[in-house]
């Protein structure tokens, strides 16, 4: 019961060559301002006006030209740059209203490939067809994964304890933000794309991922929303300018296996409704609001995003 064909050398030498130049390339954005304004603003300005309107034309053979491609692309810019503001724009970051930014963007876009999984069931390709030049198969595992993903959406707390780093990049800290809640979102996550966009999967799955849980994990921690922006971004405008990779130039193809679909939004429901019962129980006992509160200020992890990072 594999997920994929088994990739070759050179697709696992791609892989990591992908990974390795969307941490990259985070770096640069976050440890630099230039860094994020010619990445994030200057580059996505011009490939809309002389590349996108011909590489991700609606209708396209590759699939580019959906609607949830370019909203997802704008809303992942749009998080890139709003973070951006409450890293440098003086004041900003204590304001309330800036406050709320984080986890209303991030949770549009978990909304959009909610919305998307739903839509995917309505379809009612029980045997898998292709829909805008992408291979999906409909089954219960969308409606699983949808519920998965309102769950994450649910279990998004503590916005209100976000604060900046101390160092010149300013990172923005969200401590609530910790391990458990990241780890379900990458499962839910990762089979959403499996759902969504099977055969694109091992790289903007499994790929992009990687490329910043693990910065949140050992570079920055506390930041894995700074790091998740700027990485989807970053694939996201790749994608858009080369839409042929991930069918022709490198492709890695699912099984395409029923059996494969619905494990792997078992785990991403069972994942997050136990989040969500973790998180009940918290609030419940420590009598807490999950509107104003941060629910896990007694761990370690949430110690360890403060620790030496963190100012008021």
């Amino acid at each position: 019961m594999g997920l994929y064909d088994i990739p070759g050398l050179a697709n696992w030498a791609i892989m990591l060559l992908i990974l390795f130049a969307l941490m990259g390339l985070n770096e640069l954005g976050r440890r630099t301002k230039w860094g994020t304004l010619a990445l994030f603003l200057i580059l996505p300005l011009l490939l809309t006006i002389f590349v996108w309107p011909t590489t991700a034309a609606p209708g396209n053979e590759y699939g580019t030209g959906t609607w949830f491609n370019w909203v997802k692309t704008y809303s992942a810019l749009a998080g890139v740059l709003g973070f951006f503001a409450i890293r440098f724009v003086p004041g900003l970051s204590k304001k309330s209203f800036a406050r709320l930014f984080p986890p209303l963007i991030l949770a549009l876009n978990i909304l959009e490939a909610v919305i998307r999984d739903f839509q995917i069931y309505s379809f009612r390709l029980w045997d898998g067809a292709y829909i805008d030049h992408l291979w999906v198969m409909s089954g219960p595992w969308n409606i699983m994964n949808g519920i998965a993903g309102l769950l994450n959406i649910l279990t998004i707390s503590g916005w209100a304890g976000i604060v900046l780093s101390k160092d010149k990049s300013r990172d923005m800290i969200w401590p609530d933000m910790i391990w458990p809640w990241i780890i379900a979102y990458d499962l839910w996550n990762f089979a959403y794309t499996y759902n969504a966009i099977a055969d694109h999967s091992f790289y903007c799955g499994l790929t992009l991922l990687l490329s910043c849980t693990i910065p949140a994990f050992l570079i920055k921690k506390g930041a894995w929303l700074q790091h998740r922006a700027s990485t989807l971004a970053l694939w996201i405008m790749f994608v858009m300018t080369v839409p042929s990779f991930a069918d022709r130039i490198a492709p890695v193809p699912t099984t395409h296996n029923p059996k494969v679909f619905f494990t792997l939004s078992l785990i991403a429901l069972i994942a997050n409704a136990a989040l969500f019962i973790y998180q009940l129980r918290k609030i419940i006992r420590n009598k807490l609001n999950p509107l104003h509160s941060e629910i896990y200020s007694d761990t370690p992890s949430y110690r360890a995003a403060l620790a030496d990072t963190a100012s008021v």
